[in-house]
């Protein structure tokens, strides 16, 4: 029995000094690029028409919503706490009418998605419509990120002239 007890003895000895572990450091070398990306998709126009009403008096009949748009990013922040924005504007204002724009809360990717704000009426002005964009990628093409609804509105009569094809341009931009 003592020779069984020695036995397994020497072999635990033998077995750690075979097995033994060293360690070791090794630098590795990380880069992280400064990314700050933003598209609207699916690409190309939308048309929205005001109809004529039917009857003497009534109002103009305005487009439906479109929510054809979706607003995709992707944003690796440079230093801790900050956050990115994205803002809306026109390069003209029709008089007598208000152009509307609402993000949604943001769907596919994986990170700190901006925050949307209240619908907003655009202007020759950035207003902010995202806010709070943190490490983020919302994922490409329709049905990811943002989706937009524009909505086009008469607000002074007064102010209303006939129009044919006007293009009214929206710039969108992602800031810090």
């Amino acid at each position: 029995m003592n020779y069984f007890k020695i036995s397994i003895l020497a072999v635990c000895l033998f077995s750690c000094n075979l097995f033994s572990q060293t360690t070791g450091n090794r630098t590795v070398g990380i880069t992280l690029p400064v990314v700050t990306l933003m598209d609207i998709e699916p690409a190309g126009n939308i048309t929205m028409n005001f109809t004529a009403p039917t009857d003497a008096g009534g109002q103009l009949i305005a487009p439906a919503p479109n929510t054809s748009k979706w607003i995709n990013y992707t944003s690796a922040i440079v230093s801790g706490g900050t956050t990115r924005r994205i803002t809306a504007s026109v390069n003209q204002v029709i008089p007598g009418v208000n152009v509307r724009l609402q993000a949604a809360t943001a769907s596919g990717g994986a990170g700190v998605f901006g925050t949307p704000s209240a619908t907003v009426t655009l202007s020759t002005t950035a207003q902010t419509i995202i806010s709070g964009i943190g490490g983020a990628h919302t994922g490409n093409g329709a049905n990811n990120g943002h989706q937009i609804t524009i909505t086009l509105s008469a607000n002074t009569y007064a102010n209303l002239s006939a129009r044919t094809n006007t293009p009214i341009v929206i710039t969108y931009t992602i800031t810090e």
